[in-house]
């Protein structure tokens, strides 16, 4: 069979959905790490209140991270927004931006678990201790499956293959963005108040 329609049989068919297959898995993805994240959050609530917990203060460089994040859900929103009026260009500049935010987030979050061990603060101690590489550790394997995901989108958009009438990855990647932005902002307040 001719290759060319089979691509033009499963385009066709692909149009039939209510919602594209790659958006359902993602939103599946994301409702299950919502509820893992929740969970962990919960165990470190109801640990916290049997007693023995050490309270620590969060690295200063969450902060920046913090910002960092906040600022990288601004640009890939922006890149979402040229791509949809296809000014390639721009499109190019803020995925870029955002991958050096997310890429400059990662080194923080790096450089603030080496602060907690400066601090003595230890992944194997007090359970305080170990909820906060938990929690901050999970996130972080979020993010760098978002800077994958962002790099592949780069690629494509390099290639041309992102533009107003094929947004598919770019819209994947966007979602999966902002929703670890969002899940960053709440842990770090979670984690700022919970102590």
């Amino acid at each position: 069979m001719n290759t060319t329609v089979v691509n033009t049989k499963f385009e066709s068919e692909e149009k039939q959905y209510f919602i594209h297959p790659l958006k359902f898995l993602l939103w599946l993805m994301i409702v299950a790490s919502v509820m893992l994240f929740a969970a962990f959050t919960s165990a470190y609530i109801v640990r916290r209140g049997e007693g023995n917990w050490f309270v620590f203060d969060l690295p200063q460089i969450f902060n920046y991270t913090t910002l960092a994040i906040f600022l990288s859900s601004v640009t890939i929103q922006s890149a979402y927004y040229f791509a949809k009026r296809d000014e390639l260009n721009r499109l190019k500049y803020f995925l870029t931006v955002t991958l050096v935010l997310g890429i400059l987030f990662v080194a923080g979050q790096w450089i603030g678990w080496k602060q907690l061990v400066a601090k003595n603060v230890h992944f194997v101690g007090n359970p305080s201790e170990s909820f906060i590489y938990v929690i901050t550790g999970l996130h972080l394997f979020h993010i760098i499956a978002a800077i994958i995901f962002l790099c592949v989108v780069l690629v494509k958009s390099l290639q041309l293959k992102v533009h107003k009438k094929n947004m598919l990855w770019m819209n994947l990647s966007t979602t999966f963005w902002h929703f670890v932005g969002v899940m960053w902002i709440y842990l770090y307040f979670f984690l700022l108040n919970n102590r």
